[in-house]
Parts: structure tokens; C-alpha cells; sequence
């Protein structure tokens, strides 16, 4: 696999540029044509060769930047999140995800997920008290 030339800076730029035009999940485009279009190369590999293409999407949407995916079969891929409803379904699959997982791992612990998140809400507010003093 070759490496392409452009840095992160570049490729936010153009992961930016490229979504402005995409904005909705009916307008998604697809990873391998995003990733074509942003270093400048085609893939080979759908998950290891894009793996730079998620990862500086992941640090946009860690920035506030509403980066949506899709993964139906004809029309997949990423698009920027309208505000409003589409914001609310996104924030909500995001949210279905992350308590599937909690909910996984309170069973692997053995105890309930309200006993797990009541723990994970103590162990956070005693993070926050230790970084005010």
C-alpha cells in the first residue's frame, strides 16, 4: 500500500470541504470515494486502508464537527448531520450504541445497568473533585 502524501491538516480540510456539499444522510457519499478524493488514491482494503480517513473523521466529530455515517446499502457513507430531527436520531443511535455496550458490561460484571452507571457517575464526580482542588 502506498502512502499518500497529504497531511492531516490537508485531509480535514478536504474531508470539510467535500462534506459541505453532503449534508444529510440522503446525501451521503461513500468511504471509498471519500477517501479517493481526499488522498488523492484509490483503496484497497475498505478497513485497514481507510483507516486514516476514520480516524481524522473521529477527531472531527470529537470537535463538536456533526459527521454522520450511514451504512445502508445503496447510498452509505458519511455526510454532515442536519440540525434538528436528524441531529436528535443521530445522538440517539449514538446513544442506543454506547448503552448497548454498558449494558453488556454490566452483565459480564454481574449487577445491574443502573447499579453500573451509578458507579461510573461516582467514580466521575470524584474525577472532578480531585482536579478542582
Amino acid at each position: 500500500m502506498e502512502k499518500s502524501q497529504v497531511s492531516n491538516e490537508e485531509a480535514t480540510s478536504k474531508i470539510l470541504m467535500i462534506l459541505s456539499r453532503h449534508v444529510g444522510s440522503e446525501k451521503a457519499v461513500d468511504m471509498g470515494e471519500l477517501f479517493s478524493r481526499v488522498f488523492d488514491m484509490p483503496y484497497t482494503n475498505k478497513i485497514n486502508h481507510t483507516r486514516r480517513l476514520r480516524t481524522v473523521i473521529t477527531a472531527l466529530r470529537q470537535k463538536g464537527i456533526p459527521i454522520g455515517s450511514t451504512a445502508a446499502q445503496n447510498g452509505g457513507g458519511y455526510y454532515l448531520v442536519r440540525a434538528g430531527s436528524e441531529l436528535d436520531e443521530y445522538c440517539g443511535r449514538l446513544r442506543r450504541a454506547a448503552l448497548g455496550k454498558l449494558n453488556l458490561e454490566s452483565r459480564l460484571r454481574k449487577i445491574s445497568l443502573e447499579e453500573l452507571l451509578g458507579q461510573m457517575a461516582l467514580n466521575f464526580t470524584a474525577e472532578g473533585a480531585e482536579g478542582a482542588e
